[in-house]
């Protein structure tokens, strides 16, 4: 049995070893014909996926014969409504319900790209159309989650109808965001709230005392440093660094009060997170419900569209990932056989 199990692991070492080496080829070649990075807007109309779906589902519970008469008057519709003239009343232009999605990590790394999304939206949006942004977020640093709410808060200032979806968590940063849209709806169990600062760093100064290291920090400006890693922290720095904390907290409460006046700030903004339906309680948000409910709810009178900006992976880029999930794949199914044989001998 070891001399197997050592031969596996001898050949599983040599399929990695020539994975990454194609892989890093690959690599090599692709950034010696120097392409610059594209992406590609994606657009999908909600209700026609929606309505393909409904349509292969009524003809599963079908006979050969009831199925082939279904296909034709599937058929007939879908003529007659792209020969419908535009002009005709039932066809009047229906608003549009433009989906956005935002998952944010701790530095919000998806703000570039929601910009961009919204940049090419505001060129083409309508008095009557509405964005809705699925959003979910634990929050993280306070200028990156501050960019993206102010990318956000473009749409508030075109005067442009925003909902908010939060189907998981919108919390600290990610609640800054949610605010900037004119109605929040969560689901239940969503978390929301957090809205705090916290702001934390080790410090190893008497360690490095016992050791006799010295540490030279040389500053310009009575509050260049505050609070270090390394040097010897002092009352006046940690006063000042609290200051800063509870003047960066000021701001947060403050942005949530324009946005959400009716609000009773002072009460939430304790770092607190609460529930979806006991959010809706303290007027955190407007409505409780899941983003796909409301999608579907939009859909029987407008067009819903998501839309996404996708950077175009070269193939370097492919190749790697499609290693990197294979290898995952292996190993999560390794873990898997592992643990039930664990199981069983029980």
């Amino acid at each position: 049995m070891s001399e197997w199990l050592a031969e596996y692991g001898m050949f599983l070492a040599q399929v990695i070893t020539l994975a990454l080496i194609i892989v890093i080829l690959i690599a090599l070649a692709g950034k010696a014909r120097g392409h610059e990075e594209h992406s590609r807007l994606r657009v999908e109309e909600l209700n026609k996926r929606l309505r393909s779906r409904q349509r292969r589902l009524r003809l599963t519970g079908m006979n050969r014969k009831r199925r082939k008469m279904a296909l034709k008057r599937f058929k007939k519709d879908d003529k007659h409504e792209a020969r419908a003239p535009e002009s005709s009343e039932s066809e009047q232009r229906k608003p549009t319900v433009w989906v956005l999605d935002f998952k944010g990590d701790i530095k919000a790394s998806a703000t570039t790209r929601f910009g961009e999304e919204i940049s090419a939206l505001l060129g083409v949006i309508n008095e009557d159309d509405e964005v809705v942004l699925r959003l979910e977020s634990p929050g993280g640093l306070v200028h990156a989650y501050g960019l993206a709410a102010a990318q956000f808060d473009r749409l508030r200032e075109a005067k442009v109808t925003t909902t908010v979806c939060i189907d998981k968590v919108a919390a600290s940063g990610g609640y800054l965001m949610a605010c900037c849209a004119d109605r929040l709806r969560a689901a239940p169990f969503a978390v929301i709230g957090s809205i705090g600062v916290v702001a934390q760093l080790p410090n190893i100064h008497r360690l490095l005392k016992k050791n006799d290291i010295d540490v030279e920090l040389l500053t310009a400006g009575r509050y260049k440093r505050t609070l270090t890693v390394l040097g010897e922290n002092t009352e006046e720095g940690r006063e000042k660094f609290l200051d800063d904390l509870e003047n960066t907290h000021e701001l947060f409460k403050r942005y949530v009060s324009e946005r959400r006046p009716e609000l009773d700030i002072e009460a939430v903004a304790t770092g607190e997170i609460w529930y979806g339906s006991e959010a809706v309680k303290n007027g955190l948000i407007d409505d409780l419900g899941t983003s796909e409910a409301y999608l579907l709810e939009r859909m029987a009178h407008a067009r819903v569209m998501t839309l996404a900006l996708e950077k175009k992976r070269g193939l370097a880029e492919r190749a790697g990932l499609a290693v990197s999930m294979g290898l995952e794949h292996a190993v999560q199914r390794v873990y898997e056989v592992l643990e039930a044989g664990g199981w069983q001998r029980r």
